[in-house]
């Protein structure tokens, strides 16, 4: 059985509410607490009071409309509010497509143990660790920290080296978040692609269903752990992708799989 740690983003959108107790109670991850503290007192800076400027939080946040009006409420009280386990809260297009609910109880154990959320505000969270409902890009920069990318780079990297340790490495973050991590050397990273023929022909990127390729991707390996990547080449991704197997070579450490459309 393969023994991984698969990195994937956050997503924007997310849930609610929650019934779990405030953040400051319920952290999972003690390496990163201080951290996590200096992002939410720097994120409390920039959004200001009441008078603050709304057209700079937006550019702060990437939002406008209600979708900045929730955005502004539940960052004023991340301390405060009530959590829900980091999997449930995040409900964008990768998270729809990974279907955590749907999973077996030992693929969701697994889940826990094999997944890594990079975030602008927690760091490194897991998928059953509680949080509460924020918004905050990894690309934001923040009061006395700057890029938040930046500014995480050194403890998310030590707290990806610690638990990557033993265990295949799956770095499949867009490259916002994948620039807070800095993996040694001498550790082999996989990544993976997806292309299409364009009008052409030539194959380009997907751009607009990433991540949902990739939430399939990662509920594949998750209900099925002993799954080695060469067997991968005999995977029909439900969404019509094949992986060329020429992509199955490592190159100075890194392997990048390539999911080719083929229906």
């Amino acid at each position: 059985m393969a023994r991984r740690l698969i990195l994937i983003p956050p997503s924007e959108g997310k849930v609610g509410g929650g019934d779990g107790v405030p953040w400051g109670t319920a952290t999972t991850t003690p390496s990163l607490t201080e951290h996590r503290a200096q992002v939410i007192e720097a994120l409390s800076v920039a959004m200001g009071g009441a008078r603050r400027d709304h057209a700079d939080v937006a550019r702060l946040l990437g939002a406008r409309g209600d979708t900045l009006d929730r955005a502004i409420e539940a960052n004023r009280s991340i301390e405060t509010a009530p959590t829900l386990p980091a999997i449930e809260r995040y409900d964008g297009v990768l998270y729809q497509h990974l279907d955590a609910p749907n999973l077996a109880t030992s693929a969701k154990t697994r889940l826990s143990r094999s997944v890594r959320i990079v975030s602008g505000l927690w760091g490194v969270v897991a998928p059953d660790e509680a949080i509460p409902d924020y918004r905050l890009k990894m690309s934001a920069s923040l009061p006395g920290l700057g890029k938040l990318s930046a500014w995480w780079r050194e403890a998310v990297s030590d707290e990806v080296a610690e638990q990557a340790r033993g265990r295949e490495l799956w770095d499949l973050l867009p490259l916002e978040h994948a620039a807070a991590v800095v993996v040694s050397p001498a550790k082999t990273v996989t990544t993976a692609v997806f292309l299409e023929p364009d009008k052409s022909g030539a194959l380009t990127a997907v751009a607009h269903w990433n991540k949902a390729l990739k939430g399939s991707l990662v509920a594949h390996l998750i209900a099925h752990p002993s799954t080695s990547v060469d067997d991968l080449a005999d995977w029909d991704h439900p969404a019509g992708y094949r992986l060329d197997p020429s992509s199955l070579a490592v190159d100075d450490r890194r392997r990048c799989l390539r999911f080719v459309k083929v229906s």
